[in-house]
């Protein structure tokens, strides 16, 4: 089961450019009864490994924009470490809170694909005069990276996109960004948290080959209409999450 999940994840983010951290806690917590912080945890080591498969694909492909990648994943990895320290002062219950209300908005840029597009086709932006855009943009990134396993893809690739980047070369230069995301936040995490090293080996099994393919597949299925899909997909799963962090905390007070 944890290979087969691990497929989808690693689909996801090489189809999306995103998704992997989304995905990857629910199943740690929801399926393979993790507590939240450790399955943040070992989220972040999941789409961490996965990512930097999925990055060196779209790198040989030419997808991956340098100049603009390490600028954005030079600030992300600080706010990344910032948010892994601050995310020990966070309940488990606080922390999934954040998450599902994350979900939801990585579903409404998900289902806004459609502007993201129309950015790409009419944007004359000159990456210098958005600098500050590019900072603060990647700074929020990375605190959300730390605080909840959101490798930030969905939040990266429209960024990019409206910052001038192709559609392609926003996906695999988020991939490369959520790589070192990932990284740094894994460092913030080790020593205060117990992870299981089995269950990430066992999920990344299946990611790997599954980024693999989703990488491959990136050039042929609509974008449009998957990101549309997988919209929905994400508002169902946050619902879920907050209503039973709901009432777990309604439980807990009675």
């Amino acid at each position: 089961m944890a290979v087969a999940l691990g497929i989808l994840i690693g689909l996801s983010l090489g189809l999306l450019g995103g998704g992997g951290s989304i995905l990857t806690v629910p199943i740690f917590v929801y399926v393979f009864h993790f507590g939240p912080k450790e399955a943040i945890a070992m989220s972040l080591a999941v789409v961490g490994a996965t990512s930097t498969v999925g990055a060196a694909g779209h790198w040989r492909a030419g997808n991956v924009n340098v100049r603009v990648g390490a600028v954005f994943g030079a600030v992300a990895m600080a706010g990344t470490y910032a948010g892994a320290r601050l995310a020990v002062l966070l309940s488990g219950t606080a922390q999934l809170t954040i998450f599902g209300v994350v979900m939801l908005t990585a579903a409404a840029f998900m289902f806004r694909g459609r502007r993201a597009d129309a950015a790409e086709r009419s944007s004359a932006l000159v990456f210098g005069r958005t600098l500050a855009v590019v900072v603060f943009e990647a700074l929020g990134v990375g605190l959300l990276t730390g605080v909840v396993g959101v490798g930030g893809g969905f939040l990266i690739v429209p960024a990019l996109v409206l910052l001038g980047l192709p559609m392609r070369e926003a996906v695999g230069t988020s991939l490369a960004v959520i790589a070192t995301n990932c990284v740094v936040g894994v460092a913030g995490y080790i020593g205060r948290v117990q992870m299981d090293w089995t269950a990430v080996a066992l999920v990344t099994a299946g990611t790997v080959p599954g980024i693999t393919a989703g990488v491959y597949l990136h050039r042929f299925v609509p974008q449009q209409a998957l990101r549309r899909a997988f919209s929905f997909f994400l508002v169902a799963v946050a619902v879920w999450i907050l209503y039973q962090n709901l009432s777990t905390a309604l439980a807990t007070r009675s």
